[in-house]
């Protein structure tokens, strides 16, 4: 049995920011994420993917930031446990015992769940011949933005994703957006944007048509579109990317007594804490009024479900907040040598 103060449950740019606020106040953890790689949704979805709202930085990818905040932990040296699920909690005494798919157990004084709205896959293609193609030329998380250089590429969908990724490939590829609506469902600066690439004739769009055939051999030669009065589109394409949100499923986290709104877990905005003692959720899991499903967002409910723990891992000491420019304590652990 692996022995902690702190478990964190899930390993995307949250909860490895919560390994450096634990880190610096002196606290040990243990992380587990039930994908095979550190980075969440970042590196799974969208590494190629650029991100603007991260303070301080005005551009980078998902890959990029994750790599950036495993340097930052580097040197509180907290083991990951990846491609397993925690199965079961149980609380003994004071202590929280957690078993993983794989049997790992932990005892832990607390438990952060930052598991991002927890197992998630992409919504499909209904579309049956489009499953031939899949990991291919048909995609729905894109991880190497290159193979897509001066070819046709035909994107689904409305919100965010769709909008960003076509913006960003219009610079090296023919783009066509295809929506079932007339209207997006992206912030107004990308559809003033998708609109302005538009009328310059760098993408086309087709609205209130949906998927209806793929064809071709070995490679996709072409597609069917289907508009809502029933005429059929036929077009030529190199790709076919869908961006139709993600199926989420908590999982056995909604077998942990915990009091659910939905698929997400309301905290005390104190320190984040749920209805539980020791259990802490951050990150877009986690919901209160108010609530912004931000990155930096959940940067900030890290710091405070951090301290949090402390008085769970020290109930006989006092934490005394510092700030890192001037905390000799966390200048050392942070290897800092002046």
């Amino acid at each position: 049995m692996i022995k902690t103060d702190t478990l964190i449950i899930g390993a995307g740019p949250v909860g490895l920011f919560c390994v450096h606020q634990l880190g610096i106040i002196g606290l040990k953890c243990e992380v587990v994420d039930n994908l095979d790689k550190i980075g969440g949704q970042c590196i799974e979805l969208y590494p190629d993917k650029p991100i603007y709202d991260i303070p301080a930085v005005p551009e980078c990818t998902g890959e990029e930031l994750t790599n950036n905040l495993i340097k930052q932990i580097e040197p509180f040296k907290a083991n990951f446990h990846l491609d397993e699920r925690v199965e079961k909690i149980e609380k003994v005494e004071k202590k929280w015992i957690v078993k993983t798919s794989k049997g790992t157990e932990f005892e832990v004084s607390s438990i952060i769940i930052a598991a991002g709205v927890g197992s998630f896959e992409p919504r499909k293609f209904p579309t049956k011949d489009a499953e031939k193609y899949e990991g291919k030329q048909v995609l729905y998380s894109i991880r190497d933005k290159k193979i897509f250089k001066d070819k046709t590429v035909t994107i689904f969908g409305g919100g965010d994703s769709a909008l960003d990724w076509a913006i960003e490939l219009s610079n090296t590829s023919k783009i066509i957006l295809v929506h079932r609506r007339d209207d997006f469902r992206g912030m107004q600066a990308s559809i003033d944007k998708i609109n302005q690439l538009k009328e310059e004739g760098k993408i086309k769009i087709y609205t209130k048509y949906q998927l209806d055939s793929v064809k071709g051999k070995e490679r996709i030669e072409n597609i069917c579109i289907k508009h809502d009065d029933e005429s059929v589109k036929e077009l030529k394409t190199d790709f076919v990317l869908g961006f139709f949100g993600l199926i989420m499923q908590l999982g056995p986290i909604a077998e942990w007594g915990l009091n659910l709104d939905k698929k997400t877990v309301p905290v005390n905005t104190e320190n984040f804490e749920t209805n539980k003692e020791g259990i802490f959720a951050i990150g877009d899991i986690c919901t209160y009024p108010g609530k912004l499903k931000l990155i930096l967002s959940g940067f900030h409910e890290g710091a405070l479900a951090a301290r949090g723990c402390f008085k769970y891992a020290r109930p006989d000491e006092k934490l005394r907040f510092e700030f890192t420019t001037t905390s000799k304590a966390a200048q050392e652990r942070l290897g800092i040598k002046k």
